[in-house]
């Protein structure tokens, strides 16, 4: 039976606890995101929509090199977070996140946009009809409804977390305890030509996505009904 190390334990526990922290932000920022996209009339639509589907299309070396870049010394962000006194993001866990919630941002937002156009407006004309508030028929009618984008958005962003690489090796480095996340140490591994090790960390990467994978096939068309 194999040993993990100390080093890979700390590793697959940062890396569940930066995918749950990113996946809730999402939540939080995708929503009223994928709302405004699925009903919005703008002739911006496009565009906005545009750039929160880059993430699928552009090398995440890339991502992670202008996040660098915009988050260091001499970045916008960077700047804005010394004069609060917040610190610099690159390096840290802090930044990790920020990059893992952008890079992540299609996988939570395109789902519940699906899931709100599957909607339609018609149930919320009925609801206000009955007098429901613009609140009220968010909360009690578009959620409700909406369940199955949520919980694709849910499992496909904590999904695709974990399986980073390029973003939170180009803006987390590689420092123990702070962000040397799973997908890192397993290249540290094999770069150390040390296989068996890298073995057992990337087959449990391997049976966590065909678990996920799974789900979302055994839960039917309703959950693949949130995915493009």
């Amino acid at each position: 039976m194999h040993t993990f190390a100390p080093d890979d334990l700390q590793a697959v526990w940062l890396t569940l606890k930066l995918a749950a922290t990113s996946t809730c932000l999402l939540l939080l920022i995708a929503t009223p995101l994928a709302w405004w996209l699925a009903y919005s009339n703008k002739w911006y639509k496009g565009m906005l929509a545009a750039v929160v589907a880059l993430p699928l299309v552009i090398p995440p070396t890339v991502l992670g090199f202008y996040l660098l870049l915009l988050m260091g010394p001499h970045g916008v962000v960077g700047e804005l977070t010394t004069y609060l006194r917040l610190g610099r993001l690159p390096f840290t866990f802090a930044g990790l996140v920020a990059g893992s919630v952008l890079f992540s941002m299609p996988f939570a937002v395109q789902p519940i946009q699906n899931a709100f156009e599957a909607i339609g407006r018609r149930p919320l004309e009925v609801a206000a009809t009955l007098r429901a508030g613009g609140w009220d028929r968010f909360l009690s009618v578009a959620l409700p409804l909406a369940r199955p984008g949520f919980l694709t958005a849910i499992i496909l962003a904590f999904a695709h977390t974990v399986g980073e690489f390029g973003v939170v090796l180009m803006l987390g480095g590689n420092i123990g305890g702070e962000t040397r996340v799973l997908s890192v140490v397993i290249y540290n591994h094999v770069e150390a030509m040390e296989y068996e090790a890298a073995h057992w960390l990337a087959g449990g990467m391997v049976l966590f996505s065909f678990i996920v994978l799974l789900a979302l096939y055994l839960a039917g068309g309703k959950l693949w009904k949130g995915v493009r």
